[in-house]
């Protein structure tokens, strides 16, 4: 609901203020536990067990989130779930226990992922049709810069302490501010469909895979990205520096690569960008570039060309799906990257034994191999299908597609 330009502008900054905070918090936290695991003597696969945790609480959060905000409100969810992230976050350095931690990451994911459903749907509520592609694009930017700038704070404090744990708290815990404080009308309820990945797989199978096999490589890169570079003899700077570059690859190669598939077949600038993370993921993998500033190089380009596949799987899958079916549609694709995701970090744990910590980029390598040649393979057997509009490419998270729509998604 709009009720003047002002009034517009002061809630889009207060929930970009929020994303913010909460995208620094969890940047910082990403970075922050799979290097006090190892500190503490975690092998490679309980670290991955901690991130399969973390995104099988983000799966349960998906389906969690529009039921609570179609119960108590937008606001109450927010400020609770906050609360209870808060708390979960300041729990971590109390025990130092896989089996409490699995827990905690549960927890944690699932607050998350709530959160970032308020947010964008609150963000989603409050703009026009004609700004809504932009708004989007700020929010993406913002929430890629902070995020840079949250792995880097791991600098700021001893990781064997408890001190960087409350500061993932406080800035947490501060997202609660702006929100609360900004005057605005209750956001429209979350729209819930009838999820139904097989029925989607038909009208795109590769929108569906490619989901699928993003959210493998991405959920073991952010969880295992850290415990390679230790592995590799990197200082905590060092490691911080190398998934800040990862992300600001994959931010600087949104807008190209999305240009590119607004003009040529989306599945060619797909399988461009999969058969290009597996040659520079080979590169870092067997180490074949010395260390410092050329590994940090080619992790950006790594990240470059892996990070936006999601978004081009889901762009892909929106060209041939029909309006009334594009909340279903976001939805199942937001579910099958959660399950690739909950998979992965498990999974690429088990290519890291025996001290190889490149094995993580061979694993990489390999998921991504399989989705470009499925890709070539559905290129040689199946014609270009007809798109119901051409849509644009528009940046996006995992979270923000099933709750999200861009100007085009609209009817």
């Amino acid at each position: 609901m709009i009720t003047s330009r002002s009034t517009t502008s002061v809630t889009i900054l207060a929930i970009l203020s929020c994303a913010a905070l909460l995208f620094a918090g969890n940047g910082l936290f990403q970075t922050l536990l799979p290097i006090r695991g190892t500190q503490e003597g975690f092998s490679s696969a309980l670290i991955g067990w901690l991130g399969t945790a973390y995104f099988g609480g983000f799966t349960i959060g998906c389906f969690l989130g529009p039921k609570i905000i179609m119960s108590v409100g937008h606001a109450r969810t927010f400020a609770g779930i906050t609360a209870l992230l808060t708390a979960t976050f300041l729990a971590f350095p109390l025990f130092v226990d896989l089996a409490f931690w699995v827990v905690l990451r549960i927890v944690s994911g699932a607050c998350l992922a709530m959160l970032y459903i308020v947010v964008e749907s609150w963000l989603n509520d409050s703009v026009s049709n004609a700004n809504r592609g932009r708004t989007l694009s700020i929010y993406i930017i913002v929430s890629n810069i902070v995020t840079m700038v949250g792995q880097l704070l791991v600098n700021s404090f001893d990781t064997l302490d408890a001190t960087l744990f409350i500061l993932v708290a406080i800035l947490i815990c501060l997202s609660i501010v702006p929100i609360s404080l900004t005057p605005t009308p209750a956001p429209s309820p979350v729209p819930s469909a009838r999820l139904d990945l097989k029925s989607l797989y038909r009208l795109s199978p590769v929108g569906v895979v490619g989901c699928l096999l993003a959210g493998v490589v991405e959920g073991a890169f952010w969880s295992l990205g850290p415990v390679f570079a230790q592995g590799r003899g990197m200082e905590t700077a060092d490691v911080a520096l190398l998934m800040a570059a990862y992300v600001l690859g994959g931010t600087v190669s949104q807008w190209p690569l999305g240009w590119a598939s607004d003009r040529i077949d989306r599945r060619v600038v797909i399988s461009v960008a999969a058969f290009g993370t597996v040659i520079t993921g080979l590169i870092i993998g067997v180490d074949i570039v010395p260390d410092g500033l050329a590994t940090f190089v080619v992790a950006g380009c790594h990240g470059a060309l892996m990070i936006p596949i999601y978004a081009l799987c889901i762009s892909h899958a929106n060209d041939v799906v029909p309006n009334e079916r594009m909340v279903e549609t976001s939805g199942g694709l937001l579910l099958s990257y959660s399950i690739g995701a909950t998979a992965g970090p498990i999974t690429a744990s088990l290519f890291m034994r025996d001290n190889q910590p490149g094995g993580l980029f061979i694993f990489i390598g390999a998921i991504l191999c399989l989705l470009g040649l499925f890709i070539i393979f559905r290129l040689l057997t199946e014609r270009r299908k007809k798109p119901f509009e051409k849509l644009h490419f528009a940046q996006t998270s995992a979270a923000s597609p099933a709750i999200f729509p861009t100007d085009a998604d609209l009817p």
